[in-house]
């Protein structure tokens, strides 16, 4: 009898854990489970947030390339992204700033839904006005359209500091509550201060205001003189023609030079051939396969050029300036990248071939250029706005 008590508290003693494990055991694959889906959605709400930012990044940097003076933005960024790409290497390196540009491009479409009140109420009440002049529908329309205009305010007001994400323009009823807290809180408006200058900061806009404005400098300082004896050339022909001569040999070193100016920010880099030579010989295929893309994407906005485009849609060649070009001026930054990870110049045999895959590509570029001057409607000015290297609309010609 002693025996087979003995054995029943070891089968419950050896029973007893099994049926504690089970739930556990289940508990914990439904928590890996659980954590598992959250990574997915977490890493579709980060992809879905980056291809909305660098979808407001190609508007913003087309926004600004279509305005004079402040399109000098748009050649820094690309000058800047190049240089990132050059110095490490890699691809994705050159997609600066997505972050923050979904951002700015969800508190772009916040601040328009936002007015979309305030917009049908003027409308209405500017109906109302043209029916019934002073009547009391079109006085009641008007005192609408001051309360929706606070109110707009308001909302637009209190989505910014909360962190200007498209979710507090989309949910305005969490602003009471959240304007009540800081307020007792204090401090408000310091806090506000502070993030609204450390976002702009963080923009760089003075470095790559800058950046673009020495490159288009030492740009143009290269493009003038063939640009100019091309212009001449209808009544010198011997000088069009020494113009052109002469933009095929600058085209293939332009876009490295930028590039080299970029990284080390000196106005004299942009004026050593000679290193962007010794560059060449290391990876001679990757240059000249980067600057066949380079110069075919710069093609179709000559297309663009033909006939006047109205000022209200001068960001659409803009627009297909920064499509096209962006991922170029990233292979340009790769190839300059492989180059200098190199110790040695290549095979003489490669090199011959990089120069001969060049030649034919230039000189078809510098053919489009030319006959540029006869299709564009600018005319002549046509030579200078090569935005290959520059912008689609350089300020010179504005």
């Amino acid at each position: 009898m002693i025996d087979q008590l003995l054995l029943e508290e070891v089968w419950e003693a050896d029973e007893s854990p099994v049926a504690e494990a089970t739930p556990d055991a289940s508990r914990s694959w439904l928590v890996a489970i659980r954590a598992w889906i959250a990574r997915i959605f977490r890493a579709m709400g980060s992809g879905i947030d980056w291809l909305f930012g660098m979808l407001s990044l190609l508007v913003g940097l087309s926004t600004l390339a279509a305005l004079p003076i402040l399109q000098l933005l748009t050649l820094g960024y690309f000058l800047e992204c190049s240089a990132r790409v050059a110095r490490t290497g890699r691809i994705r390196e050159g997609f600066v700033g997505v972050r923050k540009a979904s951002r700015a491009g969800g508190i772009a479409v916040g601040l328009w839904l936002s007015t979309l009140p305030a917009w049908f109420g003027a409308g209405m009440a500017h109906s109302a006005e043209l029916i019934a002049p002073g009547s009391r529908t079109a006085l009641g329309w008007r005192v609408a359209v001051v309360f929706l205009i606070g109110l707009t305010t308001y909302h637009i007001s209190s989505a910014c500091a909360r962190g200007g994400r498209l979710r507090h323009f989309l949910w305005p009823f969490g602003h009471p509550f959240w304007l009540a807290r800081k307020l007792r809180a204090g401090g408000l408006y310091a806090e506000s201060r502070e993030t609204f200058w450390a976002a702009i900061g963080s923009l760089r806009l003075p470095y790559y205001f800058r950046l673009g404005l020495v490159g288009f400098v030492g740009t143009i300082a290269w493009l003038i003189v063939p640009a100019i004896l091309i212009a001449a050339g209808g009544r010198f022909p011997p000088m069009g023609i020494a113009g052109l001569l002469l933009l095929a040999v600058v085209v293939p070193f332009l876009p490295f030079l930028q590039i080299r100016y970029a990284l080390e920010g000196r106005i004299s880099a942009m004026f050593s051939r000679r290193a962007i030579r010794e560059r060449f010989r290391r990876a001679p295929w990757s240059f000249a396969f980067s600057l066949m893309v380079l110069l075919l994407a710069a093609i179709p906005l000559y297309l663009l050029k033909i006939e006047m485009i109205p000022r209200e849609a001068a960001w659409l060649p803009s627009l297909v300036f920064v499509t096209f070009l962006a991922p170029a001026r990233l292979l340009n930054g790769w190839a300059f990248a492989r180059s200098g990870r190199r110790d040695r110049p290549s095979h003489w045999f490669f090199r011959l071939l990089g120069r001969l895959a060049i030649i034919p590509v230039a000189a078809f570029y510098v053919l489009i250029v030319f006959l540029a001057q006869y299709t564009s409607w600018g005319g002549a000015a046509a030579l200078y706005d090569q935005h290959a290297f520059l912008v689609p609309v350089p300020f010179l010609s504005m």
